[in-house]
Order: C-alpha cells, then sequence, then structure tokens
C-alpha cells in the first residue's frame, strides 16, 4: 500500500486550522519575516531517539527509528488557512459556493511563511495553529475510492453520533482550500482527537476528545467501495505485532468490510483504535490539560516525558514518525522505506515546539462542581482508603508505571524508570500484545474527571458511577462503554479500590472527585 494511504490513518492521535489561524493575518503575499527569540531543540536526534520509548514487553518488538538524516529529508507540511465545517441543517446559504471561491492561502511553511515568533504569546498561539491543522485530506479510509464532503451527508450523523457543537460546526474537521476552485476536507490534525464538545455545546480544546473516531471509520468501511483486501492490508499496517503468539490479527483473514467494520463500530466516542494498538485493546483518548505534569505519555507509559522536547518527539512520532520505525522485521510502512520526499510530510522543528507550547498552555475549563458537604466527606473517604498513594495530591498521581498482570519485572528496569512493583488486574492485552505494549500501565491522574468519561485504559466504564460499581467484575456485566465486538457480556475486572464501600461513601468519593 502506498505511503499516503496508511500516514492518514497512522496518527490518532495524540496530537482544520482554527480560531488562532482566523484570527492570523498572515497570507502567501504578506507574510512574516521568521524570528526565532528562543533556541529551538531539535527533535530528531539519534541517541535520544535510541532511547525515548519504554521497551515493549517483549523487547524482540521494540522499534528501531529511523536516522536523523532520513527524518529531516522529509519535506516540511504546508500548513494552510482552513474554514469551519457545518453540520447539514447548520450551513450558512451559499457556504460551499463562497469556499470554491477563497483563494488557497499558506500560514506557515518552511520558505519563509510564518506567523510572528517573537514573544512566548507569540509562540503559543502559533502553536493552536498547528494543533488544529489538517495533516491528511479526504476520508478516513485512504484506502477506499470514494473521497467526497461525507461530512455533509445527514446519515453520517446518524450513523457515527458525531457530536455538533453550539455553533453548528463540527470542530473536529476543516475545509481546506489548496487550489482555487477545489474544496477538501483536512482531517487528523491534534485536534480531531483532543476537542471535545461538551453538553452546553461549548467546544473545549485539549480534553479528552469524543469524536466517534472508530464509528466514523466503520462508516467508510461500509460506503467507501473498497475491498476486503484493502482493509485487511490497512488494518494490519494499523495493528500488525507479528512477533506475538498468537497473532491477534489471525481472524483478520476471515472477516468481510462488514465484519471489520463492525469491529470498529464497537469502540465508542472517548476511546480510539489508534495505531499500534488494536480495535479489541483501544485506548481511552487522553486528556492533554495538565500534560505538562505527567512523567510518562501514553496509558502504557510508552514514552518518557522529561522535557518540553519529549512531547515534541512525542508528536512527531505519532505523526508518522513512528510508521517508519522497524519492529522485529515488521515496518508498517513497507520496506523497503522509499526515499524520504514520498512518504509524506513532516512538522519542522518550529512548528513542533510551537504545537508543544500550546499544548503546556491549556487550562481546565471552570468547574461546574463546588466542594460542598458532600465533597468535603468524600475527601475523607479518599483519605482513608489510601487512594492519595497512587493518586497523589496536587496532580493525583505519582507519576509511576504499574505492572500489567502476567508481566514480570525486567532487570534493571527500576533503575531507569519509576515503577511501582504491584499490579492492579486490570485487562493486559493493551500491555502485553500491541506495538504499544510495554508491560505496564501509567498511574492516571484524576484530575478532570468531572468532564471526562470512559473510564479504565480501554475506556469499559462511561461514568465514574459504573466504574466505582462492584457489578462491573462479573461475567454477565455488559459495559456501558467500550465492549470488544463479537461478545454479549465482559467482565470489567481489576482495580478494585472503592468497589466495597457503602453507597454514601461512593456517592461522596464521586462527588469530590468530580471537584478536581
Amino acid at each position: 500500500m502506498p505511503r499516503k494511504l496508511r500516514v492518514l490513518w497512522t496518527v490518532c492521535v495524540i496530537l482544520g486550522i482554527g480560531t488562532a489561524a482566523e484570527r492570523h493575518k498572515t497570507s502567501a503575499q504578506g507574510s512574516n519575516p521568521p524570528a526565532t527569540p528562543t533556541v529551538v531543540p531539535k527533535t530528531w536526534d539519534d541517541q535520544a531517539m535510541a532511547t525515548l520509548e519504554v521497551p515493549l514487553a517483549n523487547p524482540l518488538g521494540s522499534p528501531k527509528h529511523i536516522a536523523s538524516d532520513y527524518y529531516y529529508r522529509i519535506p516540511v507540511r504546508t500548513i494552510y488557512k482552513s474554514y469551519p465545517v457545518y453540520a447539514p441543517t447548520h450551513e450558512p446559504p451559499s457556504y460551499f459556493d463562497w469556499l470554491r471561491q477563497q483563494d488557497p492561502v499558506i500560514v506557515w511553511d518552511d520558505k519563509g511563511r510564518t506567523p510572528s515568533l517573537k514573544t512566548e504569546a507569540d509562540w503559543i498561539s502559533s502553536g493552536e495553529i498547528v494543533f488544529d491543522a489538517p495533516i491528511g485530506y479526504g476520508g478516513l479510509f485512504a484506502g477506499l475510492p470514494r473521497q467526497d464532503l461525507y461530512v455533509r451527508e445527514p446519515s453520517f450523523y446518524e450513523k457515527t453520533g458525531t457530536p455538533v457543537a453550539a455553533d453548528g460546526t463540527v470542530p473536529f474537521y476543516r475545509y481546506v482550500v489548496t487550489k482555487k476552485g477545489q474544496v477538501r476536507i483536512g482531517i487528523l490534525g491534534c485536534a480531531m482527537c483532543h476537542t471535545r464538545v461538551m453538553p452546553d455545546g461549548k467546544i473545549l480544546k485539549g480534553a479528552q476528545g469524543n469524536f466517534p473516531f472508530d464509528r466514523a471509520m466503520a462508516y467508510n468501511y461500509r460506503n467507501g467501495g473498497g475491498t476486503p483486501e484493502v482493509a485487511r492490508e490497512l488494518e494490519r499496517s494499523l495493528f500488525g505485532v507479528p512477533w506475538v503468539r498468537p497473532d491477534p490479527q489471525t481472524s483478520l483473514d476471515q472477516m468481510s468490510i462488514d465484519e471489520i467494520a463492525s469491529r470498529h463500530e464497537s469502540i465508542p466516542a472517548g476511546v480510539v483504535a489508534r495505531h499500534r494498538t488494536n480495535p479489541l485493546s483501544p485506548v481511552q483518548v487522553p486528556d492533554l490539560i495538565g500534560v505538562k505534569g505527567r512523567h510518562y505519555l501514553d496509558r502504557t507509559g510508552l514514552q518518557q516525558h522529561r522535557s518540553i522536547i519529549d512531547l515534541m518527539r512525542y508528536a512527531a512520532l505519532n505523526q508518522g514518525g513512528d510508521d517508519l520505525a522497524t519492529y522485529a522485521g515488521f515496518t508498517p510502512a513497507g520496506t523497503p522505506l522509499p526515499d524520504p520526499d514520498k512518504v509524506g510530510r513532516r512538522y519542522s522543528d518550529e512548528q513542533l515546539y510551537a504545537l508543544a507550547q500550546y499544548v503546556y498552555s491549556l487550562q481546565s475549563p471552570p468547574n461546574p462542581n463546588k466542594f460542598d458537604a458532600a465533597a468535603a466527606r468524600g475527601k475523607k473517604v479518599f483519605n482513608r482508603e489510601g487512594c492519595g498513594a497512587c493518586h497523589t495530591p496536587p496532580l493525583y498521581t505519582d507519576n509511576k508505571l504499574t505492572l500489567a498482570d502476567g508481566f514480570s519485572l525486567p532487570p534493571g528496569a527500576e533503575e531507569k524508570y519509576d515503577i511501582l512493583p504491584i499490579s492492579v488486574g486490570t485487562d493486559p492485552s493493551l500491555a502485553l500484545t500491541t506495538r504499544r505494549g510495554t508491560g505496564y500501565y501509567k498511574v492516571p491522574s484524576l484530575k478532570g474527571v468531572w468532564y471526562r468519561s470512559m473510564f479504565g485504559h480501554s475506556g469499559w466504564c462511561a461514568t465514574l458511577e459504573d466504574w466505582f460499581d462492584p457489578r462491573r467484575q462479573r461475567n454477565d456485566y455488559v459495559p456501558s462503554g467500550f465492549m470488544p465486538y463479537g461478545v454479549k457480556s465482559y467482565a470489567v475486572k481489576g482495580h478494585p479500590f472503592g468497589l466495597s464501600l457503602s453507597a454514601a461513601d461512593k456517592e461522596a468519593l464521586i462527588a469530590f472527585l468530580k471537584t478536581l
């Protein structure tokens, strides 16, 4: 499969041009001269990249990343001005005709067109441009021939449940004009996974997103007209772990398009089968607000986070860089790798530095949950039960890794990483059988749980009330969040803390957690 067919899905994650781009007045004819008052770190350093990630549970599969010489020969991505996408019943009259009349405007490239970068505020606002910028165009499943503007179809919203903001926009997408008269749908910017439409219709950037990513992919599978062979090849490039036995992808060879789509359709908004995971072991979409204080990135603590440059490297990897790596002889982008100018695009070091500055600047929205008598009682329950041993204030995480069930601590690991050598007994599949599987789960922060959903590392429980319901550990339990495709019930085992509390204590504890 050509590289461009993979790169559109190889990102999910964690990392369109939005409001900052619209406020910015740069045009292709009148751009500001480059200005870099700060020394921008070098993103891709061979020695640093070799030790950046925590080894996988089976070190045989740990990635060998491309050399810096190859990386810096990949062309820099051009960021164009973009425009809002509206839900079908909210689009202003003649809006699409107006878009066709717009000239393309380059906001940021490596040829001298750049936003102002003179002050810290400039870097942050420019980082919002990068955060919102699409990195691909067309339908989510780029291997299918149909690449029309399905976001204008009412059936897309009916089938996927895609949220619409109070102003009628769909903030996960952007329209982009790269050639006059040609309007393209921009996808897979950081904002696509990390934007949340709140219950009142307000847009919260950087939060755990609630775009139904996998259900949109299922819609594309079913309506795009592709073949099972193309779908299977894409699935293998995203999720393949050929060194794991038994191979989690074994059943893929017998699956139809409809079955592959159904596998993704079982994954709700707030959870995503991002690349390097598995549709049977997806991950809760992370909240980026407060990420500056977290020492490990990913549910499995895959990457160390010691400074802003590590966040830059994480973004570079998740925007296609790790697709070029080799995992026990398996390279998602294909072997041999093509010339660097044919593998897609990358962000410049300046763009990544601005992005990281913006992510670091993100703040929680005003919390409507007041610290009342119930919350005060819940705080006492929190302290009495020893919750703070792992979820340590003020970050409400001890920033350590815990062992996945069945994983043994490798020799020397405790000297390299912050490890709490216990297991809380949750499903180990993500940590043991995926390309993000380190054998560990990080202790998550509890801050901001009031605006999040889909709890547990694979998002099985839609609410905190469900998470503290002891019935979730029963084999006949039907999860309110993610439940693997093909089963009628699923026991959400592990993390027993809080399950034996009285109803009153449980209610008080949840009241306290929602104030964080």
